[in-house]
């Protein structure tokens, strides 16, 4: 019984992910969604309002965070797991996000606009859960 919860709680968690992914558009504001679908290589950044557009991307991770160490913690039921995957995002977060703001603030729109659209990935896309959970597994199987 207990592995069904499990395995349930871990589909209801990848399913947020997905609402997350799926309503990006009305429960964020980013305007860099339609900028980067488009020919951005050529195009000047969008107007933008820089502390929502900060305040979404923000909750975004927060949420993605979330679920993700959720997913962690119903896989592994390891206390060291959640507390030095929580510090990576934290730390993570930190580095990409001033990353992130720094590009905003500088760029005259046309220029580094590759590596922002990567440093803003990273930021709203659940990327670092494929990379924690292998790694985690195989260290986990190496141990035991």
């Amino acid at each position: 019984m207990k592995q069904v919860i499990r395995i349930v709680g871990i589909a209801l968690c990848c399913i947020l992910l997905l609402a997350i992914r799926a309503f990006e558009g009305s429960w964020f504001y980013d305007p860099l969604l339609e900028f980067f679908k488009s020919d951005y290589k050529e195009l000047p950044l969008p107007e933008m309002d820089n502390l929502a557009l900060y305040g979404g991307i923000a909750a975004r991770y927060l949420l993605n965070t979330l679920a993700s160490l959720a997913i962690l913690w119903l896989v592994f039921f390891d206390k060291g797991i959640i507390k030095l995957s929580a510090l990576l995002y934290l730390v993570l977060f930190v580095l990409f996000f001033a990353v992130f703001s720094f590009m905003i603030y500088t760029s005259d729109g046309t220029d580094n606009l590759l590596v922002l659209f990567y440093i803003r990935r990273f930021l709203i896309q659940p990327l670092f859960l494929l990379i924690l959970l292998p790694a985690f597994y195989f260290q986990k199987r190496k141990v035991n």
